[in-house]
């Protein structure tokens, strides 16, 4: 019982975020999200008291998929700034792949200021990016020309860009190109000389070198 119960809440979550992502947060309702799951609407308030609270679940799942993330890499002694390198091309993916990722995005922005700030994940992401500049910093990967601040506000908003230039319709091809392009042009500024060679700039050769065991 138990079981069936946890998977009607990932259909409910997934279709959520699908619909979150499709129609945005208002235009989403519960009627279609349980009709999306192939549930009654019944059930979908045995999980969810309302629409805020499935959309907090999508944005948890999201941000559980992006620590998962940032966790396997670095557990598998990938070097914080490669690790940097290869979230970047994981949310390039992802975007395109899981909608969780697009939904958790489009939920944040849609709802700022609408209620309490719960979940956050554009904060979440911002985070998990400036945690692993941090760790690349601390391990000496970074030379020390640049003052912190301006190295930490370029990395995040140009890993920020790569969700707006996905919002675009951007191909996921495209998109991966383009962050490979993003980071030859960022690592020069930010390595000692010589040693951007280095760092690998295009997404891992497989996917799951990039994703993380996600309930």
């Amino acid at each position: 019982m138990q079981e069936r119960s946890e998977r009607t809440r990932r259909k409910l979550v997934h279709a959520g975020a699908e619909l979150f992502n499709r129609n945005g947060y208002a235009n989403a309702t519960l009627g279609d999200i349980a009709g999306a799951a192939g549930v009654t609407k019944g059930a979908l308030y045995f999980h969810f008291a309302s629409k805020d609270e499935l959309a907090e679940a999508v944005q948890q799942r999201g941000i559980t998929m992006l620590n998962d993330s940032v966790r396997s890499l670095r557990e598998r002694g990938v070097p914080p700034l490669q690790a940097l390198v290869d979230i970047t091309h994981w949310l390039a993916r992802t975007l395109h792949e899981e909608p969780a990722i697009p939904a958790s995005f489009r939920i944040t922005k849609e709802c700022s200021g609408l209620r309490p700030p719960v979940t956050d994940f554009h904060r979440a992401w911002i985070a998990a990016v400036c945690g692993l500049l941090r760790q690349a910093r601390d391990a000496g990967e970074l030379h020390g020309k640049n003052r912190w601040e301006s190295a930490e506000s370029l990395v995040a908003a140009a890993a920020c860009g790569i969700e707006v230039m996905a919002g675009t319709g951007m191909p996921y091809g495209e998109l991966r190109r383009r962050v490979a392009a993003l980071w030859t042009l960022l690592l020069p500024s930010l390595v000692p000389a010589g040693r951007e060679s280095g760092y690998r700039t295009s997404a891992p050769d497989t996917a799951a070198e990039l994703t993380a065991s996600c309930p």
